[in-house]
Formats: structure tokens, C-alpha cells, sequence
């Protein structure tokens, strides 16, 4: 695997398990909170092993700012897919079309200067 992949492929594992810690619970609203808070933190511990070495080796070859901007993409596409999947939630164009920002502005930070 090249290793410009490495970080994107590491920081598209930890987006899974984040999205599982943050909004896998609102199917179980019987749960008491206190035990989804604690489930919720095992996960995002799991996610911690993936998104530090992503970072890390990472910014050998990426700047801070273009892996933030990686990170955000991927959770949208990763929050995308789950909300969908995951909850049964609708997918529309008004939520396309706000990706799509966000994306443009993706475009923005990985294009060299403009001028």
C-alpha cells in the first residue's frame, strides 16, 4: 500500500468507529445513559488507536490542515453511509448539495495557491 494511503485508509477505520460511538446509541433509547456513555467511550477508545498513527504518519506527507480536511470529508462519507444504513435515515439533495460545500472547500485547502 503507498503510504500516502496509510493515514486515509487508518483515518477511514477510526471514522467508523467514531460514528459508532457518537451515534450508534440512538437506536438503543431504552439504554440508560449511563451505560451508552460508557460503551461509547470503549469505542472511541478503539478510534483513538487509528486516528493518532493516522495523524502521525500522516504529517510526514500531509500538511495539519490538508489531514483535517481529509478527516472531515471521510466522516461525512463515513456518516453518510451510516445514517442511512445504520438508522434508516433519507439521504436528500439539500444534504448533497451541503456535502458538496464542504467539499468544494476540500478542493480549496489541497489546491496550491490561488494567484
Amino acid at each position: 500500500m503507498s503510504p500516502k494511503l496509510i493515514p486515509i485508509v487508518f483515518l477511514l477505520i477510526s471514522n467508523v468507529f467514531m460514528t459508532f460511538a457518537w451515534y450508534g446509541h440512538l437506536k438503543f433509547e431504552s439504554k440508560p445513559l449511563y451505560l451508552v456513555i460508557l460503551v461509547s467511550w470503549l469505542i472511541a477508545l478503539a478510534e483513538y488507536c487509528f486516528a493518532v498513527p493516522a495523524n502521525r504518519i500522516g504529517h510526514s506527507m500531509y500538511s495539519a490542515a490538508e489531514l483535517k480536511t481529509m478527516q472531515e470529508v471521510i466522516t461525512l462519507l463515513v456518516f453518510s453511509v451510516f445514517s442511512v444504513f445504520y438508522l434508516g435515515e433519507q439521504f436528500t439533495v439539500n444534504h448533497l448539495l451541503g456535502f458538496a460545500c464542504i467539499c468544494l472547500g476540500a478542493f480549496f485547502i489541497f489546491k496550491g495557491p490561488i494567484g
